[in-house]
């Protein structure tokens, strides 16, 4: 591509994008609230500028392909929390991994529950890396790309953060040490 292309492909997005922002605001924020549509909207515009050379050249046409990818954004949203809501759930539902006895299992549930969604996206996925995945320190640290000891070392405040969160502060075992004591 030549710089003329480049510029004169840039200048299109630029004006459909002016265009068509608005409507995909709207549409977006029918569909979810304020943030998550801000937020799909937005990640809609850079996957349109990626795939711009696929756009219909009709702009009722580009408009309404636009509305589409702003539609497949929101439901990977709407995916990515359920997700996030069923690893809470099935962390809550893990008892035996968290070193829950049974009597106290009900409202442990509803504790870690409520505890899970107030902790970082980050603190969650360390401790669902080594708790429910059963994961190593090595191993963890591959699927993130960092060392062992910083998954150690997060892995260890991300257990504190949701111990400090439960009401009877609750000691959460650590899978890590479990593993590599053996």
């Amino acid at each position: 591509m030549d710089v003329s292309s480049i510029t004169s492909r840039e200048t299109e997005y630029r004006e459909f994008f002016r265009d068509v922002h608005p409507d995909a605001t709207r549409f977006a924020l029918r569909r979810a609230d304020a943030a998550i549509a801000e937020e799909a909207v937005g990640d809609a515009m850079l996957v349109a500028w990626r795939r711009f050379d696929e756009a219909p050249h009709d702009p009722g046409d580009r408009r309404a392909w636009l509305f589409g990818i702003v539609r497949n954004t929101l439901l990977n949203a709407r995916r990515s929390q359920f997700r996030q809501h069923s690893l809470a759930v099935k962390l809550a539902g893990s008892d035996d991994r968290l070193g829950v006895d049974h009597a106290h299992a009900v409202g442990t549930r509803a504790d870690v529950r409520a505890s899970w969604d107030r902790l970082s996206a980050a603190q969650q996925e360390v401790l669902t890396l080594v708790i429910l995945d059963d994961l190593t320190a090595e191993q963890a640290a591959r699927v993130l790309g960092v060392a062992a000891a910083t998954v150690r070392a997060r892995a260890m405040r991300a257990r504190r953060a949701l111990q400090r969160m439960l009401p009877d502060h609750r000691p959460i075992p650590s899978r890590l040490e479990e593993k590599e004591a053996q």
